[in-house]
């Protein structure tokens, strides 16, 4: 009985995480489980508005999961390997090398 009871929690979540993943609009929980942060760093972001959000009525906040996205990926680190061959593709174009 408790396997089956297992079952069904995890088949709950699923369901869960995959209706997150189809929504536009998210929650703070719902971009706290997206980002595989803690709700307070979530907060901790909007209140150093770092991250875009939407606060209509100015109490719960909301979020809009393709400015999440854009949010992440604008913030890339670059592997040391494609800045060394950037700095030697700009040396090589004015011939410093």
């Amino acid at each position: 009985m408790e396997t089956i009871q297992n079952e069904v929690k995890q088949i709950k979540q699923f369901i869960k995480e995959q209706s997150i993943l189809k929504k536009e609009i998210l929650t703070l929980e719902e971009v706290a489980w997206y980002l595989g942060l803690s709700k307070s760093s979530i907060y901790k972001l909007t209140s150093k508005r770092e991250i875009p959000f939407y606060s209509p009525g100015g109490k719960k906040v909301y979020f809009k999961k393709s400015e999440i996205e854009n949010w992440v990926y604008k913030s890339k680190v670059t592997p040391i390997d494609e800045v060394e061959n950037e700095v030697e593709n700009f040396l090589s174009r004015n011939n410093k090398i």
